[in-house]
């Protein structure tokens, strides 16, 4: 279905009768590309979640604000709703690779359902891809044989928790190897954060929390041309805290320098500092240090 250069799919056997794929079951799939026709790239949208596993160089993948070019063995995560791209010069090729892609609809009433948000490699920019190890790849075409397995069966009173059960297990893997990337990507991590420190005391020393307000996560994730989702998930594995109180920590920081200018009232640094109303600079104040600006400043 086409929509204003836009080539939208919201069901499953849609998708699959594109790649002249069979629909064995209505809301998952599990599509090995080498089987399917050759596609010609262009932008898509789909109405479920997808994750490709690409087994070869494909083009120059453009979702959401950024592009990346495919390595053989990476996964990339798709919401539903987002909007990506390949772009090889509207040539048709043969794709290879695997797909797994199910509808929200799969998800109603299972702990999968209330969870699926938890992943959220789900909203990571498509530069922020999981690059699989060797043994990580084995582990991933496992899982995927086993849904497509369970897919193939009859249906009947266990299919829904059986599929939802290794597509749960298959998503656990990845979120452990998302960890592991993490880790082994440290030195990249520590850039980032060094040039977040940067920024987050470039903003407190400069008029913007006067003109656009406290420092936010969005800000910071847009700066360093990260998705929020993976700026938070970074900070909070590198430091131990959420990126929300990462700066909260340096805004309090900030504030206990400047409570002891006598030319500053209490209202004046939080103003500064870019809170609307003084009273939630107090209660921010209060909680992290656990007294009042004016009492630590009466104590010190």
């Amino acid at each position: 279905m086409q929509n204003q250069g836009v080539e939208v799919f919201n069901t499953i056997s849609e998708y699959n009768k594109m790649l002249n794929h069979e629909t064995l079951h209505p809301l998952v799939s599990v599509v090995d590309f080498s089987k399917s026709n050759p596609i010609c790239q262009f932008t898509r949208k789909f109405g479920f979640y997808t994750v490709f596993l690409k087994d070869v160089m494909c083009g120059d993948m453009q979702y959401g604000k950024h592009s990346y070019d495919y390595q053989e063995g990476t996964l990339v995560f798709i919401a539903p709703g987002q909007t990506y791209g390949i772009y090889n010069a509207e040539t048709y090729i043969q794709p290879a690779g695997f797909a797994l892609v199910f509808h929200p609809d799969l998800l109603k009433g299972t702990s999968l359902g209330k969870n699926i948000k938890a992943y959220n490699f789900f909203s990571y920019d498509v530069h922020e891809a999981l690059h699989l190890s060797e043994k990580e790849r084995e582990t991933v075409l496992e899982c995927l044989k086993n849904i497509k397995h369970e897919i193939a069966q009859p249906i009947d009173k266990h299919s829904k928790s059986l599929i939802i059960n290794n597509i749960e297990l298959f998503l656990n893997y990845c979120m452990r190897f998302y960890d592991r990337q993490f880790i082994t990507r440290d030195y990249v991590n520590r850039g980032i954060i060094g040039r977040f420190d940067t920024l987050l005391n470039d903003y407190l020393r400069s008029e913007k929390p006067k003109h656009i307000g406290l420092p936010m996560v969005n800000y910071f994730a847009d700066q360093l041309n990260l998705s929020a989702n993976y700026f938070g998930d970074l900070i909070k594995k590198e430091t131990g805290v959420s990126a929300q109180e990462y700066i909260h920590n340096r805004l309090i920081d900030t504030a206990k320098d400047q409570i002891f200018d006598p030319a500053k009232s209490i209202s004046e640094i939080s103003y500064n500092l870019g809170f609307k109303y003084p009273q939630h600079f107090t209660r921010l104040f209060k909680s992290k240090v656990g007294v009042s600006p004016s009492e630590y400043k009466s104590l010190n």
